[in-house]
């Protein structure tokens, strides 16, 4: 959303969050959104992304629901793509699955297996395959390396007969990444998902440059560190420096910008059903990105 005037931007993002945009084109007014390419591929994908735990865990119908369908519209409009879920995050698949059957390949759509044994899994995929309403999955990824060996093996029959895209393998916490980089190592995977931000910067120590090394494409998770991030810059306008040198409209948008600084993540997920909070994220896809320098100056902030 860089270049657009304040006010024009606000406008479209109230009109977006009130559901007066359902039925519209995309804007020719809206600026692309910076992408990343999947390594080993020439597939760009955009570098913000919606996560959707907790946020579409909801019912068929009501106002939640509206509000996650704005959400995916909101994702379309702005350029986004990526669109990560997991059978684990109770209604959200199918959610998922329902309110984005028309936008077809507009979306790039993840999802997980999360249980144990292989017939298990295999009975999950399918299921997800039914949730999500898609004959070809782009992504799938063994959550948390649970069961990951036998999972794998699932996923990549899958890959080599065409259902599945791309396959990975994810977790949420830093004291797990050293297993998560001995099955990069081992297995290589087309994709990881870690949890990094300035809270929680583990990640970037070794498992990022790993990835880098071996060609694999990261998804990032818990950006804002389950909101911890915002806590920490309560009541606290947003610095003039990160606005004038940055383009940061938003402590959200720098904190993201900070993640994005690294070269190796490929996507940052945002977990929301709020169109004007994932339209304010989007806002983060642009240049410039932080030096070295303004990632410390950002780190001193909190």
């Amino acid at each position: 959303m860089v270049g657009m005037d304040d006010h024009r931007r606000q406008l479209l993002q109230f009109m977006l969050a009130a559901g007066l945009l359902p039925s519209l084109p995309l804007l020719a007014a809206t600026p692309k959104l910076l992408t990343r390419g999947i390594p080993g591929t020439t597939e760009q994908l955009p570098v913000v992304g919606l996560g959707t735990w907790r946020a579409f865990d909801v019912p068929r119908r009501g106002r939640t629901t509206r509000e996650a369908q704005a959400a995916l519209e909101a994702l379309v409009r702005f350029g986004g793509r990526v669109v990560d879920t997991s059978p684990m995050y109770g209604r959200a698949e199918e959610t998922v699955g329902r309110l984005g059957e028309d936008l077809g390949d507009k979306l790039f759509v993840a999802t997980k297996i999360w249980t144990t044994g292989a017939a298990e899994g295999k009975e999950q995929l399918a299921q997800s395959f039914k949730h999500l309403r898609r004959p070809r999955l782009d992504l799938v990824q063994v959550h948390n390396l649970l069961d990951a060996g036998v999972h794998l093996k699932t996923l990549r029959a899958e890959k080599e007969a065409g259902r599945v895209r791309y396959i990975g393998l994810t977790h949420y916490r830093a004291s797990a990444h050293g297993d998560l980089m001995r099955w990069m190592r081992n297995e290589r995977p087309d994709f990881i998902q870690v949890n990094y931000s300035l809270q929680e910067p583990e990640a970037g120590a070794e498992v990022l440059p790993l990835a880098a090394e071996l060609g694999i494409a990261v998804l990032i998770n818990r950006p804002y560190a389950e909101g911890q991030l915002f806590d920490a810059v309560k009541n606290r306008s947003l610095p003039r420096w990160v606005r004038e040198e940055l383009g940061c409209q938003s402590w959200a948008q720098a904190f993201l910008k900070w993640i994005l600084a690294e070269p190796a993540v490929t996507c940052v997920l945002t977990g929301t059903r709020d169109a004007d909070h994932l339209a304010d994220g989007l806002g983060a896809a642009s240049t410039p990105l932080p030096t070295a320098e303004q990632r410390r100056r950002l780190q001193a902030l909190l």
